[in-house]
């Protein structure tokens, strides 16, 4: 059993290994971006960048989902910094909140992801790509005056971003920004071509994209200083004189807060939308993998719970399952778990080892790997698709992608979830009870299970029904009759004698009216 589990993993490793990389590359500035926005240590989302994809990944039942800091908890742990009083605080209401999940994972809780309906899940990822190039648009032009985020706003709102997005494009532009950018995103499209090239295809798009941003950046250093880019344009991990410098950042919680009642509501809080993101995540992520595998999505939790347990105790942010950088590994070509761990193992060793290189990584060129990918998630295509499959299909998926776009991840996905919802019940409504007429005969049929939501379309339907006719009731198809709608029939055949109507029931139990006073057919 382990060597083919082996065996799996290694005959997938030459796809895994150079999606890692655009992984890795992709994770780095946004672990330092979410800690800067969460107003906490930049180790803090490295370390969370670490035990998300080498611990969580090997914990998760997924083989595609990236785990790691998340856009969408930022401004719970800026409020709740500061409401605590303490990063260590903070720390231990993380600690905390794994402990929840795992409960939650253990109660399986996981099985409210299999109610997400499809539209709302595709209108999801649609609405990332779409705030992907809206955040991203200003790294491409060097007007980056916001954090590094990705598939959430941060502690900036939808219209401050709309704005940036404008001002990225009307002033203070970067030349030298704007050039990396531009080729970068050329070279990632057109290595697309190169695909079957049998040397070629095994080198990562957005790898020679950084290699090219790294390299236009120091020669024009040093001949061309006007297309330079600022320093405040590149990645900036922080730089350690040893190796071993590395434990000195870990922080562990200050345990005193557990007698602080806001510790644990945090904590709650924390737990709750981790959960929600890591499970619409799954969601996505199963939708996106080429080989439509299924996560479970109680082990996920545990994962999960497990992972935040461990960020905390070693001085790491919360997590959740990401969905741009799990888009960003499928994108890339990634097949199995492997690739989610060896970006963590790349995330530990460049810390460690290659900090000043890395430092050399302008975000312009990053900016052109997650255009790429937004452009992926949001493409023109999945929006005519949904609009060919009818209203009931397409105006969820349009109306999620406007929610998120315009409040936040979660709200929006309450707003889709509502309207997906009410198609639901509208599509049951119509289609559980049919009325046809022939002459002065009736057929009413209940073509499904028929719950209280049908009463009203079955009062309209024997409204309709003329004097001195015959009516048949037909629940042959049915397994389920509600009582409020055998109330509504034994009305009607009250009802029915002084209008002169003649109603046979075909397989409808359930009332004592129905056996003495009319006709039952049985059918087999």
């Amino acid at each position: 059993m382990i060597h083919k589990h082996v065996q799996y993993y290694t005959q997938h490793f030459k796809d895994d290994a150079p999606a890692s990389l655009v992984v890795f590359l992709v994770a780095l500035p946004l672990c330092l971006g979410i800690a800067l926005a969460s107003g906490a240590p930049l180790f803090s989302g490295i370390i969370a960048g670490l035990v998300g994809g080498i611990l969580v990944s090997l914990l998760s039942g997924s083989q595609l989902c990236v785990s790691g800091p998340a856009a969408g908890l930022t401004v719970i742990v800026f409020t709740a910094i500061e409401t605590l009083g303490s990063f260590q605080g903070l720390l231990m209401a993380v600690v905390l909140a794994g402990i929840f999940q795992l409960v939650l994972g253990f109660l399986r809780a996981g099985i409210i992801g299999a109610f997400f309906p499809s539209s709302v899940i595709e209108g999801m990822l649609a609405a990332i790509g779409l705030i992907l190039i809206i955040k991203q648009i200003p790294h491409a032009t060097g007007y980056d005056t916001s954090f590094e985020g990705d598939e959430s706003y941060m502690r900036e709102t939808p219209e401050s971003s709309f704005l940036e997005l404008f001002e990225s494009l009307t002033q203070n532009i970067s030349t030298g920004s704007i050039i990396i950018s531009i080729v970068a995103l050329l070279i990632i499209i057109g290595w697309g071509f190169l695909k079957n090239h049998p040397t070629l295809k095994f080198i990562p798009a957005p790898l020679i994209a950084v290699i090219w941003g790294v390299g236009f950046n120091e020669w024009a250093t040093q001949f061309a200083p006007e297309f330079a880019v600022h320093a405040k344009h590149l990645v900036s991990l922080p730089i350690l004189h040893n190796p071993s410098d590395l434990l000195d950042n870990f922080m562990l919680p200050d345990f005193s807060y557990l007698s602080n009642p806001h510790t644990y509501v945090v904590a709650a809080t924390i737990a709750i939308i981790a959960s929600l993101e890591t499970l619409l995540s799954l969601e996505a992520t199963d939708k996106l993998d080429p080989f439509k595998r299924i996560a479970p999505t109680n082990r996920e939790l545990k994962a999960q719970g497990m992972g935040n347990i461990v960020s905390g105790l070693l001085g790491g942010l919360p997590m959740t399952a990401v969905i741009v950088r799990s888009a960003a590994n499928i994108n890339s070509g990634g097949r199995t778990k492997l690739s989610s761990f060896l970006h963590g193992v790349w995330l530990l060793l460049s810390v460690m080892f290659l900090a000043t290189v890395l430092n050399k990584i302008p975000l312009a060129c990053l900016s052109a790997i997650l255009l790429h990918t937004g452009y992926k998630l949001a493409n023109p295509s999945i929006f005519r698709q949904f609009y060919h499959k009818g209203m009931s299909q397409f105006l969820p998926f349009v109306i999620t992608i406007v929610a998120i776009v315009t409040t936040d991840l979660l709200k929006g996905m309450v707003i889709g979830m509502t309207i997906g919802l009410f198609f639901v019940i509208k599509a049951n409504y119509h289609a559980a009870i049919t009325l046809t007429k022939a002459n002065s005969h009736y057929l009413i049929s209940f073509n499904k299970d028929v719950s209280f939501l049908n009463k009203a379309l079955l009062r309209k339907f024997i409204l309709q029904i003329e004097e001195n006719s015959t009516v048949t009731i037909d629940a042959t198809k049915t397994n389920f009759v509600d009582h409020d709608i055998l109330e509504v029939i034994e009305n009607f055949l009250d009802a029915a004698e002084d209008d002169n109507i003649t109603v046979q029931l075909i397989n409808l139990d359930g009332s004592e009216k129905f056996t003495r006073h009319y006709s039952k057919v049985q059918t087999a």
